[in-house]
């Protein structure tokens, strides 16, 4: 593992940078010089219209080097999606559909799940949970009550969008968990909006993992987790950036600053000369405006949310309810 850049993930740690992606975070203790970390493996697949990668933290070794719960964490990253296209939406949700499948293990059809769909939506960046589960149809409530052809292939599906903290007064974990008690799922979904450590993941990137979630991370706002021990059964996260820290951008900015000054030897010579806790003070001078949680989003954010729902949306749909007769079906495609 790349010393130098295990020194930068402890300073974005301890400047509340760390990104939210685990394949980011990979990438960041790498560093340029590559290299494995302990206790992590990394894999990677190229798709016909995205590339994914999976980070699996092995142990607990792994879990305090990358700052993540152990688990399993897969990333497909699709620079089409900020593109408005039906064709690229349909086969980019049938992706994220076979990766879903791999996560999800249930006992039988009839076996009742609860999904979640975490945010605010009156704001754009942070409504991406809600948009997904206005597009889902609940099924629960249904058994009993119609007939069974209608519901061949129908799984019960229970849905919630709790809202925030700031809006309920109640935490989003602690309605989820009430709701579980009275309906018993077998497995939660939930769905997040998440914080990117680089602009170009905003709308383009959709990470998958078996540990959980912390509700409106992505947004600045970390609340009480929702796992499989807070919820007592397993929880499946979906999680889709469509933020960046400012602090990310303008450190970023001035690490390309710093590097094009040491290309040039006149100044590499001087600069070397400056300590470098004289070089960090200076850095964290310039970026003491953007400390205040200032998150920065594409003005283009309302399809990118709206592109990112509605794929989320169709691969839970044929994920939950995978041999759902075509009256059903006609109502989700």
């Amino acid at each position: 593992m790349d010393k130098s850049a295990e020194t930068k993930f402890s300073l974005y740690q301890q400047w509340g940078m760390l990104p939210e992606l685990a394949l980011e975070a990979h990438d960041l203790l790498r560093g340029d010089r590559g290299g494995e970390i302990p206790g992590v493996r990394l894999t990677e697949e190229v798709e016909d219209i995205a590339t994914v990668h999976t980070v699996t933290v092995l142990n607990s070794q792994g879990s305090r080097i990358m700052q993540k719960p152990e688990g399993i964490y897969v990333t497909i990253h699709c620079k089409e999606l900020a593109v408005n296209h039906h064709g690229i939406l349909e086969s980019v949700s049938n992706l994220v559909t076979k990766h879903l499948k791999k996560f999800i293990t249930l006992s039988s059809l009839e076996a009742p799940v609860l999904v979640a769909g975490l945010g605010n939506w009156k704001s754009t960046p942070d409504a991406l949970g809600p948009r997904v589960i206005s597009q889902l149809m609940a099924t629960r409530h249904l058994y009993g009550k119609v007939p069974d052809e209608i519901l061949e292939g129908v799984r019960p599906v229970a849905t919630i969008a709790p809202g925030v903290l700031g809006m309920t007064g109640i935490e989003s974990a602690d309605i989820i968990r009430s709701a579980a008690k009275q309906i018993k799922p077998e497995l939660i979904l939930v769905i997040d909006a998440l914080a990117a450590g680089d602009i170009s993941r905003i709308g383009t990137t959709i990470q998958i993992s078996n540990t959980g979630i912390s509700p409106g991370a992505g947004v600045g706002n970390q609340r009480s987790g929702i796992n499989k021990e807070t919820m007592g059964v397993p929880v499946i996260s979906i999680g889709i950036p469509t933020v960046v820290k400012a602090r990310i951008i303008a450190h970023q900015v001035l690490e390309s600053f710093w590097e094009q000054l040491h290309q040039r030897p006149q100044l590499s010579r001087m600069l070397k000369e400056l300590p470098e806790p004289t070089v960090r003070n200076l850095m964290q001078y310039a970026l003491e405006p953007c400390q205040h949680n200032m998150e920065v989003t594409p003005k283009e954010i309302d399809d990118l949310v709206q592109n990112c729902s509605t794929i989320i949306a169709r691969a839970i749909t044929r994920t939950l309810h995978p041999d759902m007769n075509e009256d059903f079906a006609a109502n989700f495609f």
